[in-house]
């Protein structure tokens, strides 16, 4: 361990062939614009997951809560002991993207030098720059959102990526509005934060598309009009499109929203959308597939939302507001909780579809 390191922490190192556990290594101390916190909660997703195989060591986790300890001597919003969330897309506030409204897309993300994060063998950088499955995370200052006590922080974690994601996506992206029909495909983490936000919305019919059944019986509980389960055979969900346009006066629905990270579906939600209707990539797919023109004949839109186009300053509050209210049933989604000595099972529910999970720490 570099001897100039200030805080030991444990925390949750892929080593980036898809090994994962827990390791200690060294922070060092808040620079001028950076704020030390101690994490609290963390939620553990597939982008963790992926991220353990990108041939890079990495701190992973990127959606986290917890309590301020200590801050940069420049540091003017934040103070020991307040409770925040971390937002993974940090805007700097000044660049063009930051200045036309598109804090999302910044151009100039603030970021903590990688030489300050240090470990005995392998050079480390946190994942997404915060790395929030360990003890405590050194982030820019800009990466951090008040939160209220009352708040639970496996709560306030997952808003920080998969709540912001869907909800952002149906919100401040496709603005569903009341009576418009949706279409969910895939119900995992961020397909159940769109359903809510759809929900919120006044969406009907609401119709949840997923393989597995149990994930269709938690979109009926959260407001779902309508579930079909789909086929792994069924080869770019023409089957499903089917009974979509069934449910939907013959006609297709006017927003279908894709979530399955499945790169085969990338172009699925264009067949279930009427014409004119706009179909929502929401699951971030980046691999090259091949795609059939056709689906975007008649007027039909296409688009790929980064983080629900989050504005922190914006959004969060809103978000945490409509919790607080009972508008946003996020318990819900949390499928269950773990702890550092338990992470390996974490990962592996991961694998085998069980779920987002929640790191308590």
């Amino acid at each position: 361990m570099n001897p100039r390191s200030a805080y030991k922490v444990r925390g949750i190192i892929g080593d980036g062939f898809g090994r994962i556990d827990m390791q200690t290594f060294g922070i060092d101390a808040p620079g001028e614009h950076e704020v030390l916190v101690q994490i609290k909660a963390s939620g553990i997703c597939h982008t963790d997951l992926d991220h353990a195989n990108l041939k890079a060591p990495l701190v992973l986790g990127h959606e986290g809560a917890g309590i301020v300890v200590a801050t940069g001597a420049k540091v003017t919003g934040y103070a020991p002991g307040d409770h925040v969330l971390l937002n993974w897309a940090i805007p700097c506030g000044a660049c063009f993207q930051c200045v036309r409204g598109a804090r999302n897309l910044c151009e100039n993300k603030p970021a903590v030098p990688a030489e300050r994060f240090t470990h005995p063998h392998l050079d480390l950088r946190p994942m997404f720059g915060l790395g929030t499955l360990a003890e405590l995370v050194l982030a820019p200052e800009q990466a951090l959102v008040r939160i209220p006590a009352s708040l639970p922080f496996p709560i306030a974690a997952i808003m920080g990526c998969a709540v912001m994601t869907g909800y952002g996506s149906v919100v401040n992206v496709a603005e569903v509005a009341k009576g418009e029909s949706v279409v969910v495909l895939g119900c995992g983490g961020v397909g159940l934060s769109v359903l809510l936000a759809a929900v919120a919305s006044g969406a009907d019919p609401l119709i949840a598309v997923d393989v597995e059944e149990w994930k269709l019986h938690k979109a009926l509980e959260l407001g779902a009009t309508h579930t079909v389960l789909a086929r792994r055979d069924d080869k770019h969900l023409a089957n499903v499109a089917g009974q979509v346009k069934s449910l939907t006066g013959g006609r297709g629905a006017d927003y279908a929203f894709e979530c399955t990270a499945v790169p085969e579906l990338g172009v699925a939600p264009l067949a279930m959308v009427r014409n004119g209707g706009t179909a929502v990539a929401v699951s971030g797919i980046e691999q090259t597939i091949q795609a059939d023109m056709e689906l975007f004949e008649f007027d039909k839109w296409y688009i790929n939302p980064l983080y629900g186009a989050c504005d922190p300053a914006r959004d969060f509050p809103l978000l945490i507001s409509m919790y607080e209210a009972g508008r946003l049933n996020l318990d819900a989604l949390i499928a269950k909780t773990y702890t550092l000595e338990n992470v390996v099972e974490a990962f592996e529910a991961l694998r085998s579809g069980g779920g987002k999970g929640v790191l308590i720490l």
